[in-house]
């Protein structure tokens, strides 16, 4: 008799296992406002971490931020321009 109530409850966990399952796999219906406002929402904590974990890891990635940061104020090289021009003109006004 024992050992037909272990197999019961076994077999009632696999049911309630595959049930639950299959209702957490259905999409909650959702309006195209309540989309938005959860898209507009602060990042998770998990997100802010995997976020600076990918930035720490990958050195690229800040670099890639700041030059994209330079290119739309519009000072992306200029330093590196100036001081060429500027040396360009310094030698072809020292007497030889």
């Amino acid at each position: 008799m024992a050992d037909w109530i272990g197999l019961i409850f076994i077999v009632f966990l696999i049911v309630a296992a595959l049930v639950a399952v299959k209702v957490l796999a259905n999409p909650r219906q959702r309006t195209s406002d309540e989309f938005e406002r959860s898209a507009a929402d602060n990042t998770t904590m998990t997100g802010a971490l995997m976020n600076a974990l990918h930035d720490v890891t990958d050195p690229a990635v800040a670099k890639a931020k700041e030059v994209r940061m330079q290119m739309k104020d519009g000072r992306y090289q200029k330093k590196k321009r100036e001081g060429k021009a500027g040396g360009n003109a310094d030698d072809s006004e020292s007497p030889t």
